[in-house]
């Protein structure tokens, strides 16, 4: 299958109300218009340098969400065009792009990354950070940057069973944030997690944008950066 029939095979298993982002890192710019021709507007890029590349050269109606680890020192270069920040994993990152949005007089919708994972390698708050961050308040004060939700990733593993538990916690913690903090917040509505092998139960876990690449893409190219 080409990357227009692997798009739409993955597009008709989602329901209407979750976003699908293709995630295109490590993947050629020619790869990502086969999908824009085939009408896929929102990608995903975890590396800076690589996404304002694509981000100089591809259409500018693409909506590019960074969805990767974002360093302090890099944020200015994403936040002129980046139409959403997923990995979130700090009070300090999150002040930092508010910090470079007010400079140019933008507002970055941001989603707060939970770790919930059995593996040491992935950033994020825990429930109990997440909670202490949220309830200090300070971030009430950041004015250019938007709490829209939650993201994860679950575990790498072949454990179905472990898998749904792991987007159901976060799931749970997203309607206690939901209640707590963002009730009368319509923006606080997203919940970002499912990839390419697991999409499927991450949609049943409650998912509002799931981040598919090598269902769409097949299997990268080595990182170059």
């Amino acid at each position: 299958m080409d990357i227009r029939e692997r798009l739409n095979q993955v597009k008709s298993i989602l329901p209407a109300t979750v976003t699908l982002i293709a995630v295109s890192k490590f993947h050629p710019e020619a790869d990502v218009e086969d999908a824009y021709a085939a009408g896929q507007r929102i990608f995903g890029e975890n590396i800076v340098q690589e996404l304002r590349r694509k981000y100089e050269n591809l259409p500018k109606d693409i909506q590019w969400h960074f969805i990767g680890h974002l360093q302090r020192n890099k944020i200015k270069y994403i936040v002129p065009f980046v139409s959403m920040i997923h990995a979130v994993d700090s009070f300090e990152l999150l002040s930092d792009i508010n910090q470079h949005a007010q400079k140019i007089g933008r507002v970055i919708p941001c989603l707060l990354q939970i770790h919930v994972a059995k593996e040491e390698t992935k950033f994020g708050f825990n429930f109990e950070e997440c909670r202490q961050m949220l309830k200090n308040e300070n971030w009430k004060k950041l004015e250019n940057v938007r709490i829209d939700g939650l993201m994860c990733m679950a575990s790498n593993v072949p454990d179905e069973a472990q898998i749904h538990q792991e987007f159901h916690s976060v799931w749970n913690f997203f309607n206690e944030m939901k209640q707590q903090y963002f009730e009368h917040d319509e923006h606080f509505c997203q919940r970002s997690w499912g990839m390419s092998s697991d999409y499927t139960i991450a949609v049943q876990e409650g998912s509002t944008m799931v981040r598919v690449g090598t269902k769409i893409f097949g299997n990268r190219l080595q990182k170059t950066e």
